[in-house]
């Protein structure tokens, strides 16, 4: 075609008003580009248009206008990814804040004390309700009541940026504890945004064989892209979905990853530094015991071998544990080398801060969240109740894995 011919007036988009754009033409190809000056509006029906005064190089012109229509993809529903306290939790602080993360950035002006409440049985709670960084609170006023049972409940009156509401009210309930609880368990590592996922990474996602699946937690990679999350499916999330550095959508991606992946590094510095109470020092293979909460910290490589590793919070719901793992650390699998849970443990409340790449054996009853600085890798047939959180490598499912929301 003429290029000449190729203008502003002959190629029109339009929606509900006129698109502004550039227009360019590739001789070589003999194909039009027309690039908008800014996005589309989402769920909007759009016409092209090529008109007759578009002309070949011999000057011969379209008999007709080309038109065409297209519809661009409608918004996401916006949804909550995590709650803290958790739904049916127990033991929860008198003076706790309440919080919900959402999917998407939400408008603010729509999280408020009506929206976003929280009631003991039908008396409601007061307080204040603040947003900031994809994640809703709720302040009380007061003290919670000792050994009571709230419901806190955010309702389709929560909107996202783009004005979609939530699908429908979610509500989670918890218990309090009693007066000398403290406000948080000691030691605990703040995972804040990075706890969406189940599965997070630096450079590559991929499942090799078999229907892996990642339940009630999202998957996200960066600064890695699309194209670097391989075997989804057969793989599959299950109430999530996938992020990557690349995407378009939903808006904010990718400032939404970045955010992540900071908050991963301050959590895997805090549990590397975690000094309170004083770390104990553990070597070689931890199979066959059985530890109490604390900091328990290795200068070289860590092994769960010779059978399964127990931990026992001996009654305490909020008990922590923080592995300082200075090198890899390997679980076998099978008949030894998964991790038992006794006492109330949560695995939650499980940190297995690895100084260089993990891996989780076949077989292999996982629980907690390793905070790799590498990467990590799942063997076949391992499961994990928790979180793979791999800084700067890869997160490999070598075949039929499955991860849960701790």
């Amino acid at each position: 075609m003429n290029p000449e011919t190729i203008t502003q007036t002959s190629f029109t988009l339009t929606g509900p008003e006129k698109v502004p754009g550039e227009i360019s033409y590739d001789t070589e190809t003999n194909t039009l580009t027309f690039v908008p000056e800014n996005n589309l509006k989402l769920a909007t029906t759009y016409t092209g248009r090529v008109a007759t005064s578009v002309k070949d190089v011999l000057g011969n012109a379209l008999q007709t206008d080309y038109v065409w229509t297209f519809t661009t993809v409608p918004p996401s529903l916006p949804r909550v990814t995590i709650t803290d306290p958790d739904n049916e939790a127990t033991g929860v602080a008198l003076n706790k804040v309440i919080s919900a993360s959402f999917s998407e950035k939400m408008d603010p002006a729509t999280l408020t004390a009506t929206s976003f409440t929280l009631k003991n049985g039908t008396t409601t709670v007061n307080g204040t309700v603040n947003y900031t960084n994809y994640t809703a609170t709720f302040t009380p006023a007061n003290n919670l009541a000792t050994n009571t049972t709230y419901t806190a409940t955010i309702t389709t009156a929560a909107k996202s940026k783009n004005g979609v509401a939530i699908a429908s009210n979610y509500e989670w309930s918890f218990t309090t504890g009693d007066n000398n609880q403290p406000s948080t368990p000691p030691m605990g590592v703040d995972l804040k945004s990075v706890g969406r996922f189940g599965i997070f990474a630096g450079v590559g996602i991929s499942n090799n064989a078999g229907f892996s699946e990642i339940r009630n937690l999202d998957v996200g990679i960066t600064p890695g892209v699309r194209s670097s999350v391989t075997g989804f499916p057969p793989a599959i999330v299950v109430n999530g979905a996938i992020y990557a550095s690349d995407d378009s959508a939903p808006a904010g991606t990718s400032a939404m990853l970045l955010q992540a992946k900071q908050d991963l590094l301050e959590a895997y510095l805090f549990a590397e530094g975690a000094s309170s109470p004083a770390p104990a020092t553990v070597a070689g293979d931890q199979g066959g015991k059985t530890l109490a909460p604390g900091i328990y910290k290795s200068t070289s490589t860590l092994l769960i071998q010779a059978g399964d590793l127990t931990l026992d919070a001996q009654g305490d719901p909020n008990a922590v544990w923080i592995f300082q793992i200075a090198s890899d650390f390997t679980t076998v699998g099978g008949a030894g080398g998964n991790i038992i849970l006794t006492g109330g443990a949560q695995a939650k409340n499980i940190f297995w801060q690895t100084g260089s790449s993990a891996t989780i054996g076949d077989g292999t009853s996982f629980k907690g969240n390793i905070l790799a600085l590498t990467s990590i890798t799942m063997n076949s047939g391992a499961t994990a109740t928790g979180r793979m959180l791999a800084r700067n490598g890869s997160v490999v499912m070598t075949n039929t894995n499955i991860i849960t929301k701790p």
